[in-house]
Parts: structure tokens; sequence; C-alpha cells
């Protein structure tokens, strides 16, 4: 046997109490086995069910119209979120940034996302002031399950920017096994032809359908032919999802100043755009140990460390990349406006 194994084994074994989710990198959460004896089934049920008591203690921070919506469809959607002039202003400080972006092309898709660090909210107060809102605040941590700051981005969709294949986050998915957040306040309208986020409702909650499909997938996970599902983010066709005892996707065709928090532990996707679209958001993305029965106690949500941990984490990617440790799919493109064309040149 080869001996790396028996070196990565207590590795192996101490992931299960965390997040990891790769069926291909950890052969114990993608042994066939172990998944037909119910491994991948309990850590999703134990995952979830302390997910929603720590929202209970959590429940104060939101209204109890946003927390019934959330407990029943897995989103909170808020049209006209802030006043007309607060938001305009944000915009127009927003759009106006220059700073260093990072870009990924996928499929016919590219991604570019500019870091909410301390320069950005330094040139843009009415950014700071934006994150500042005890409403943002309180749905991310709701949603998410934790009070901890996210990450936050102004993040930018180029749809159409060359012809290939769609963009793979244009099918079903979900992003992990456990309860997570992902916000949006959309700084440009979208429609529904423009690749609009697209979720399904209640598929946050778990039916004995989706625990069955869950665990029928999670036997041949490791084998799969798709990196993505194999790497632990499970695609799903409508039949499927149909048969999991969910209803029928829902396309977020929605103005500008519209908010929306979802639990991407529920099927998602970013809807087809039938032309080059640019679409604009303030984005977050909050994801942690989902084992953890507390709600704090999260050194990344210390001030001072928080608003630094992108830069932080793109330097090391950059380096892991220069050592030959690992790819970077967000690529360096230089300083660029949110509403810019591509750094990138697609092939």
């Amino acid at each position: 046997m080869n001996p790396v194994r028996y070196l990565m084994a207590p590795v192996w074994v101490a992931q299960l109490a965390t997040g990891a989710k790769s069926f291909r990198d950890n052969p114990l959460i993608g042994s066939p086995a172990l998944n037909r004896r119910g491994l991948h089934e309990r850590r999703m049920r134990l995952a979830h069910d302390l997910a929603w008591r720590r929202r209970a203690r959590l429940a104060g921070l939101v209204s109890a119209e946003d927390r019934a919506a959330f407990d029943r469809d897995g989103f909170v959607m808020r049209r006209n979120f802030l006043p007309d002039d607060a938001f305009r202003q944000l915009r127009d400080a927003v759009f106006a940034y220059e700073a260093p972006a990072r870009e990924m092309i996928q499929g016919d898709t590219i991604t570019r996302r500019i870091a909410v660090d301390p320069q950005a909210l330094a040139a843009v107060p009415e950014l700071k002031r934006f994150l500042a809102n005890p409403e943002w605040r309180g749905i991310n941590r709701y949603v998410g399950s934790f009070d901890q700051e996210p990450l936050t981005y102004v993040q930018t969709i180029l749809s159409h920017v060359r012809e290939t294949a769609p963009d793979p986050q244009t099918d079903l998915h979900a992003d992990t096994f456990h309860p997570t957040v992902k916000a949006w306040l959309f700084l440009t309208d979208v429609a529904e032809d423009e690749g609009p986020f697209v979720y399904v409702a209640g598929s946050h909650r778990l039916t004995p359908g989706r625990l069955a499909w869950e665990r029928e997938t999670s036997v041949m996970a490791s084998e799969s032919a798709n990196r993505l599902l194999a790497r632990g983010s499970f695609r799903a066709g409508r039949e499927e999802i149909a048969r999991m005892g969910y209803g029928a996707p829902k396309a977020f065709a929605v103005p500008a100043n519209t908010l929306v928090a979802a639990d991407t532990v529920g099927f998602h996707a970013r809807g087809l755009s039938a032309r080059p679209t640019v679409r604009v958001e303030i984005w977050t993305y909050g994801r942690r140990n989902p084992f953890l029965p507390w709600t704090g106690l999260d050194a990344g949500s210390i001030p001072g460390v928080a608003e630094r941990r992108i830069p932080w984490m793109w330097r090391a990617r950059d380096l892991m990349e220069k050592a030959g440790l690992g790819g970077q799919p967000w690529h360096d493109v230089g300083r660029l406006r949110p509403a810019d064309p591509p750094g990138l040149q697609p092939g």
C-alpha cells in the first residue's frame, strides 16, 4: 500500500468533522461502500439539524416576515431594499470605483470580482455604510446560520464573451451538503432572459426523496466525469428535483436595488442569457464548519482581519500556483471598474 495513504489517513478522518466535501480528494468521503451505509446522508442530516438550531438562536436578527419567508422557501427577496437616494449614491460610487480585479472564465461567461477590502471601504464610504446596515447583516447571518462576517465582493457577470458551451453555473446544483449563504444586492436590472438567479423554493429542506437521491449520488460521485459533482457540488435535472418532492425553479427577474439571500444547499443556478449582458452586484458568501454548535467565535470576523481575508486568500493561491501546488482560477487582470469590458481575452 502507498505509504502516503497511511500518513494522510488521520487527515481524511478529521475532515469528516468539517465542511470537506470532495468525493475525489478524500477516499472516506468518496467511499462507495461507506456511502451505501449512509456516511454522506448522516453528515448531511447532522449538518442541517445543527444549522436550524443555530438559526433559532439568531432569529432576533431578522423580521418575522423575512424569517417566515426563508424558513418556507430557502431565500429572502426584498425589492427596493434601500431608499432610492441611498441606492443611487451607492450604485454610482461603486460603478466609479477602479480597483485590482480578478476574473474567471467558465464556459461562455466571465465572472469578475473586486474585493471589498480596506481600500474599497475607504474609497467608497457609501459601501461601508451599506455593509453596516443591520437588516443586511441580520439576513446574512440568519440564512447562513452563523454570526460571522461573510466575504464581500463587487461582482460582475459578463455573459456570451465567447462562442462555446454555456457556463456550468447554469446547471441546477447545490453548492455543498450543508447550509450556506450567498446574498446579492443587484446594482443593475436583471431580466428573465439575461442570466437571472434561479432557485428551487423549499429545496433547502431535506425531504425523503432528497435524502434517497443524495445517498444514490454519493455512491457514484467519486467516479463521476463531472468534475464539479465529484468535488461535492451535486447537479440535478428538473425531473430528479421533482422526484425529490420540490417544485419548479423560480427565476429572479428583478429590478436594481433588490436583495436576495439564499441558502445554497438548495438547488440553484444562473439562468441562461439570450444575449451578451453585464450584471453588477454586491455579493457575499459565507461558509463555516457545519458541525460547530455555536454561532459566533469566528476569528475571521475580527475587525482588521475580516476585510483583509480576500486579498490574503488571493495572494496565498498565487503563491501555491507558483509553487506548483494547485491552480489559481482567478486571474489578475489589473485595475478595472465593475462595468468595464473583460480584462481576460477569451480564447
